[in-house]
């Protein structure tokens, strides 16, 4: 029985080493100007991981996927966040601006920074966790404003 796993794993391996080389291909061709195929996987992806993944994985599981009280409290309101943050990209017919990549840029690395905190159990991730949770939502709140703003000028209003 041993060796199934090993089998398993040397399977998912192979998918993963498929999937490696037609994400490189793919960014490739975002460098070489369709970034809206990139914008769409990079889309398309995420919304599979977790609708896809997560769903399979709730129906396979016995007793479904416990949620922690910590990705309820924090975790997925920087998601809806970083979701709504997205909304300006709707606004201007598709086009990222340096704005919106420096304030998805500015996302990551603070959740980045977020995770390795809670990993270390440091214990400045309680304060870490207020200043996100309660800079992350305002600014893109302001932010959206801002660029719906912005948006609504340039049409005309």
């Amino acid at each position: 029985m041993t060796s199934v796993p090993f089998v398993v794993g040397l399977v998912f391996l192979i998918i993963g080493a498929e999937a490696l080389v037609r994400g490189a291909s793919r960014l490739a061709g975002a460098i070489r100007g369709e970034r809206d195929i990139a914008v769409g996987n990079v889309v398309g992806s995420n919304v599979f991981n977790i609708m896809g993944v997560l769903g399979l994985a709730s129906l396979l599981a016995p007793s479904g996927v416990d949620v922690s009280a910590a990705v309820i409290r924090f975790d997925i309101p920087v998601m809806i966040a970083v979701a709504l943050a997205c909304l300006p990209v709707f606004f201007t017919g598709g086009v990222i601006g340096r704005g919106e990549g420096a304030l998805l840029l500015g996302y990551y690395v603070a959740y980045t920074a977020y995770l390795i905190l809670a990993t270390a159990h440091h214990d400045a991730l309680p304060t870490f966790s207020a200043a996100l949770m309660y800079g992350v939502i305002p600014l893109t709140a302001v932010f959206l404003t801002i660029a719906a703003w912005c948006e609504w000028r340039s049409l005309g209003g």
